[in-house]
Parts: structure tokens; sequence; C-alpha cells
């Protein structure tokens, strides 16, 4: 190892170093190391990533995927954690001797070519490392830093200074290779049972650190609040501690400023003044202090120290704000262990949002096994919680172990709800449909759960504004809105965007904003005559409610009026009330005005153009207009005006009748539907009648009434209808149809056209 540190730092001849996993944050801060100080290094890795293409800004020789080839001219290898022997450019430099080194040694090399400074622990080590090389640097040291992740302040993960003295490096203990650092300095932030997949147990973790310790030239810095490290430093010569009293360095007098936090810091009982500190949180003062104590050991100045605090922002997924509204804060964290959970979330309690929803997921099985019972304790202090899969990190499953695993801890150990929500790529629907205004959402992990937290950040952002651009009560919305809540079938996915305006003006406004920004626009009534699949719909479901959309109202010549959200029973209803009949048809079609005019539907001979007086829509244009019924060109369960247009309302006419013969009507087309439709869900007739026979009866022909696929059948009441028996999905339901449809066609040379609308994506794409 020593030999290798001379080596380095011989700049008269530059060493060629491969990288095998480059894009991994460990793997890339070495290659910003080597690159600084001044050797030829290349890199491969499966895939090409934003990180590695940074790299390559800066003189990394990057190629994907992993071949013997990239290490045939190397002088040294090394090689990540999540490396197979099997992998090719392993096997390659190994066959050909090619000197092999973990990640671990290498840093363990460049670090003993300065004053090493290592931050060690279970929990913190990225943020106190990253807090450790901004107050040094801003006090003056110029040090050399290497962090376990983007750290925006320090505008990178890891830089070689050839001017300091120092380098800051974060130490991972998870494999026992904490023991191979021989630093100037060292800080112990806590020691807890984790990565019990390597060690035996807390006494076999205690050696590690234990070694790291007797390995300290200089200052032992530890957490005197933390029994373990308690026990591994104290009474040592160089050991320094912090905590909240009985310690070397004290914090009293703590605020919360929500959103970051102010306390003073004593030293041995002295004052040394006063810090304000740029993230919240008691987990982060007591991070803050190690990185004072540290500093005043290598002679900064508490004043610099002080400022430097006060701008330092946190790390990359170290709570770190992703959205923040007046109705909504979205944070990302971590955490991946009971301890950083509860830190994390005592510190999201301090914001003091009305809930704190939680998007948990698990990382590794093992760890998941041998800590179940202390998740499911320190996640009650949510007030809502989602949990994940577990994310594997290259650990192989274990059987009976799953994201179920913590649910069923949680419900053992509290009454908090919690869902199970395994796959995370449509985790984010669930999660984004529960938000409440005032909400804190918090994504928990150490796997890509960030990624469901930036997919509702997004589309709450769209969604935020679009309500900011409108009075107050014009619009409505929500994300995710499952569309099964808004179809007679009871199927379909959720609508990226659900959005109800109140009127015309906030209908048209919603569509002109979608369609400036190229969002999909689509406009739903009650769905009856419609089907939309298991993946949902893209872009915004715009579905007009109340004010003038819900409005039914008679005039004085007899003619009635009603908005596009009217259902068709209701205006049915006022005008049988009012005398005027004709209308008694509509009592059994469970659609609105919008539907009805769009379809043109009909029932018992009758049309529903057949009664319009005139209808009110807007146009391609965005401009609301009115048309005459003559000027509307009808055909039979399609009107293609309103297939580009959108209907807002309509005038319809009747006949005077009085309340018996009305009744009488009324009465008979309840009775006619009750013995030929079936009660079960469903859109109403799934085909269009072909020219020369009705769909139904094709359909019966071929004896197919009481087929099933899944939990969709062909009622037995009517064959032109598919009903969901309770629990079918969109998939089963157009499996039925296909068959349907194939059976017609070849048995009885008829083309069967689906009257029912489908919509949306089989896999959601949003």
């Amino acid at each position: 190892m020593i030999e290798f540190s001379k080596r380095l730092t011989d700049r008269s001849t530059p060493l060629q170093i491969h990288l095998i996993g480059v894009a991994g944050s460990g793997m890339s801060g070495l290659a910003l190391l080597l690159l600084g100080m001044g050797h030829k290094v290349s890199g491969s890795d499966r895939v090409t990533t934003a990180e590695t293409e940074r790299m390559q800004g800066v003189g990394l020789n990057f190629s994907s995927p992993h071949t013997a080839a990239a290490v045939k001219k190397a002088d040294i290898v090394v090689y990540s954690s999540a490396i197979k022997s099997d992998n090719p450019a392993y096997s390659a430099a190994k066959k050909a001797k090619i000197p092999l080194l973990r990640r671990a040694e290498c840093l363990a090399a460049i670090l003993h070519t300065k004053k090493g400074i290592v931050i060690s622990g279970t929990h913190g080590k990225t943020t106190t490392s990253a807090m450790t090389a901004h107050v040094l640097r801003e006090a003056g040291h110029k040090p050399s830093h290497y962090v376990g992740a983007e750290i925006p302040i320090l505008g990178a993960n890891a830089k070689w200074s050839e001017d300091g003295e120092y380098m800051v490096a974060e130490g991972d203990e998870s494999d026992g290779t904490l023991a191979l650092y021989r630093p100037e300095h060292a800080v112990i932030l806590n020691i807890e049972a984790e990565h019990l997949d390597f060690y035996r147990d807390i006494d076999h973790i205690k050696e590690v650190f234990t070694k790291l310790s007797d390995q300290t030239t200089g200052k032992l810095v530890y957490c005197a609040e933390d029994p373990v490290a308690n026990e591994v430093c104290a009474g040592r010569e160089n050991a320094v501690s912090y905590g909240w009293e009985d310690a070397d360095y004290t914090a009293t007098d703590i605020r919360d400023l929500k959103g970051s936090s102010a306390f003073t810091v004593k030293k041995k009982g002295e004052v040394l003044g006063d810090v304000e500190l740029g993230i919240p949180g008691n987990h982060n003062i007591l991070n803050a202090l190690a990185a004072i104590a540290l500093a005043d050991s290598c002679g900064a100045e508490f004043t610099l120290v002080a400022r430097a605090l006060a701008t330092f922002a946190g790390a990359k997924r170290r709570f770190e704000t992703k959205y923040l509204s007046a109705g909504y804060r979205i944070i990302d964290d971590y955490g991946h262990h009971p301890s950083e959970l509860a830190a994390t979330l005592q510190t999201a309690r301090s914001l003091k949002s009305k809930r704190l929803i939680v998007l948990f997921q698990p990382h590794r099985y093992s760890r998941t096994k041998a800590l179940a019972d202390d998740f499911g304790k320190v996640l009650q202090a949510a007030d809502m919680v989602f949990i994940t899969d577990v994310y594997a990190a290259s650990e192989k499953p274990i059987k009976g172990i799953s994201g179920q695993t913590l649910v069923d801890a949680m419900k053992a150990n509290g009454d908090i709800p919690v869902t199970y929500v395994p796959d995370l790529d449509t985790a984010h629907h669930a999660i984004g449909h529960a938000l409440q205004a005032g909400d804190l959402l918090i994504t928990l992990g150490a796997g890509n759960v960030h990624e469901a937290g930036t997919r509702i950040a997004a589309d709450l952002k769209i969604l935020e504004e679009m309500r900011a651009l409108m009075p107050p009560g014009e619009i409505d919305g929500k994300l995710y809105e499952p569309m099964s809540r808004h179809t007679t079938l009871l199927v379909g996915g959720p609508a990226q965007y659900w959005l109800e305006p109140h009127s015309f003006y906030g209908f048209a406004f919603l569509v002109d904003y979608c369609r400036e920004r190229g969002i999909p626009v689509r406009v739903v009534g009650r769905g009856s005559n419609l089907l939309v699949r298991d993946g949902g719909i893209r872009g915004a479901v715009i579905h007009p409610t109340g004010g003038v959309f819900s409005e039914v109202t008679v005039g004085t010549r007899g003619e009635v009026t009603a908005g596009a959200g009217v259902r068709l029973k209701k205006l049915a209803s006022v005008a049988g009330g009012s005398g005027i009949g004709g209308f008694e048809w509509m009592e059994g079609i469970p659609g609105n005005v919008g539907g009805a005019l769009r379809m043109n539907a009909g029932a018992m001979g009758i049309e529903t153009f057949d009664q319009v007086v005139r209808v009110t829509f807007l146009d391609e244009d965005g401009v609301i207009r009115t048309r005459e019924r003559e000027e509307i060109v009808t055909q039979y369960r399609n009107v293609a005006e309103l297939r580009r247009n959108f209907a807002l309302q309509a005038v319809f006419k009747g006949k005077n009748d009085t309340t018996d013969n009305i009744k009488e009507r009324w009465d008979a087309s309840r009775e006619k539907r009750k013995t030929s439709q079936p009660i079960a869900a469903s859109a109403g007739c799934t085909f269009k009648n072909p020219e020369f026979i009705p769909a139904g009866r094709v359909i019966d022909s071929l004896g197919l009434k009481g087929s099933t696929c899944g939990h969709a059948a062909v009622s037995e009441v009517h064959g032109n209808f598919v009903v969901n028996q309770g629990g079918a999905t969109a998939l089963e339901i157009l499996t039925l149809i296909e068959f349907i449809q194939e059976k017609a066609r070849d048995e009885r040379s008829v083309e069967l056209e689906t009257e029912i609308k489908i919509l949306g994506e089989d896999e959601a794409s949003f």
C-alpha cells in the first residue's frame, strides 16, 4: 500500500489505471481524484450515465459495456464491490496478472499521500464528510475530498487539491475495509448493528472501528451520545468527544428555524460562538459538532467555520428538498436503517406539516429480515406510509422476505395506515393521489426510490400552476385519479391529471393550457360508454362538473337547457317534472349530456340529436361557439364535429304532455331495461349493430353468452353486453372483446366494431 501511494505521487511517471464499475458514486470519485493527480484513467460500466459523460469531459476514457480489451494497457485495475469474478474486464486483468485493487484499497493509498481525515460511522457519513470538507475549504485549508454522493456546494463528489495538506474521505464500514485506513484524524459518528450480511454481530463491527481508532495518529473525534462509539473511543489519549452534555464540544440553546437550525457551541464549557446551520434536524447538529471539533483540531478559525456551516445546503439525497410550494413539500433522503429513519422523521416533523407521508424502499433482503421489527416501530412516526418491494443491491432474495414483511411489522407495532406498493414504477400513482394540501412527502431509501418523488414533483408542479392561474373555485384537480371510479365498467388505470372545471371559461383555459404545453387532452363525463386500459391515461382528463355544467333549466317555450355534466336521467326527470315529455328513453342510459352528444347516444329507436335544438361547444381554436341543430351533421353513434370540438351545453326540445303519460313511458322504459339488460357493471352495448343483424343476435348465435376471461364475461341476459363480474381488469375485458370479434369474423363473416370508446395505455408511461 505504501509503495502504491509513492507511485501515485510520482508525477514524472503517470500510471494507466482502469476502473471497473466507474459509474457508481464511489468509483466515480476515485476517477476524479486520480485524474486530478495526473494519471491516465479509463473506466468501464454496463451503461453510459450523466456521471460518465461528465467525467469524460475532464479526461476519463470511458467504455461500455465491460470488455477484456479495456484493461489491456492498464498498470493497475480497480474494481467496485458490485463486480463479480466473471466480469470480462476483471477476468482479463487477473489472467494478465495486472494488479487488482478493491475500491477501498485504492482510496486508502490516495488518502495516505495526504494528512488523511476519515469520517466513519453507521449513519451520517456523507453529510458529515461534506460538511467537514466545506468548512475546511472555507477556512482556507484547501482540502481534497472524497464523499459518497453529489455535493452541490462542493461542486462534485470528489476533488484533488494539490496545494492542500488535508484530505477528507468518507470511510465505508460495510465490508470491513475501514481497517485499511491509517489517517491523521478520524471521526466516529456512531456504531450500530448493520451490514450483518458481512459481520457476525456488533462485536465483529466494533473490532473494525477499534482498529481504525488504533491506527489514527492524530485526533479521534467521537459522539458521546452513542454508547458503542463511547465504549470504543472514550479513555483514549487522543479522543475528542462531542454531544449534548458531558462532552468536549456541546450544543446548547438550540433553536428550530423550520428548515435550518441555530445553536451555541461550547468547548469544555467555554462558549466558542453561535452557529446557524443551513440544514434542519438534531442529528445534523451533532454532525456539525463533529465537523467543528475536527476543524478546530486542524487549526481552523471558528468564525470561518460558523460562516461555512450557515451556507451548507447538504448532500444530494440527504434530506434534499425536491419540491416546495405553499401547499406541498417533497423531500428525498438516503436513510435506510431504523436509526436513520428515526432521525429523518424527527426532522421532518419539525417542519410542522399537516401530515407526514412516507414512501420507504427497503434496502437489502438481509437488512429487511434482521431489522423488520425496528422498521415497524420507527415508521409509526409518520401519518401514512407506503412501502415498496426490497431493493436488492446485488443480494439474492430471501424466501418470505419482501416489502410486505415491513407492512406486517408496522401493523404489529401500531395502527398507522400502511400500503404495500411493490412496483416502484407505478408506486407514485398511489402516493401522489393520496396527497393533500399541507402534506410533506418524504421518499426514503438507498435505492432508486427518489425516482417516485421526482415524478410526483414534476406532475404536481404542473397541476399547481393550473390552479394558480385561475380564480379560486374555477377548477379542481388531482394527480393520478383512478379511472375505475369514473367508468361504469369499474376498470381503468389512473389519469395523470384529473381536472374538474366548473365554468366554460375554466374549461377553455384548461384545454388551452394543455395544448400549449403538448399535454394530451381527453374529456370524460360519467364514463358510461368507455373502457380505459389498465395503464391509465397519459395527460389531462377533463371532467366538466358543477356550476353551469350541472345545471338543468326549463325555458318559457318548453326548451330544456342542460350542461355537459348533467346525467341523462336527471335531464329526463327535470323535463318530465315540468310537463315536457319525449325524454323518457334517457332514464336507462347511465351517461351524461356531453357523452350523449358526442356519441349521438340512443335507445328505443330515438337518438340524442332527434331532440337537440342547438349545441354550445369549444372549438379547435379555443373559441366558444353555438350551432343550431341543422348545422351539425350526425351519424349512427357518431358526430364528427364533436370528435374535434368539446360540447359544453345543449338545448333540447320535447312535447308538452300529462304527468300520467310521461310516467307511463318512464315506467315502460325502466321495465324493458330490467328484463333486457344485465345489472352487472358494463359500458352498455359493446358493439355497434352491423347493417343487417343486431350484434347481440350474432353473439347469441355463436353460443358465446356466459363466456369469460378472468372476471370479465359475456352477459347471459344480453349478448352485446360484456360485464365486469367484480375485480375484472381492462386487459381481461379487451381479451374477451377480441375473442368475440375473431369468432364473428371466422364463423359468421361479420366484422363487429366496438361501440364503446377505448382509451389509455396497457402499461403506464407517466
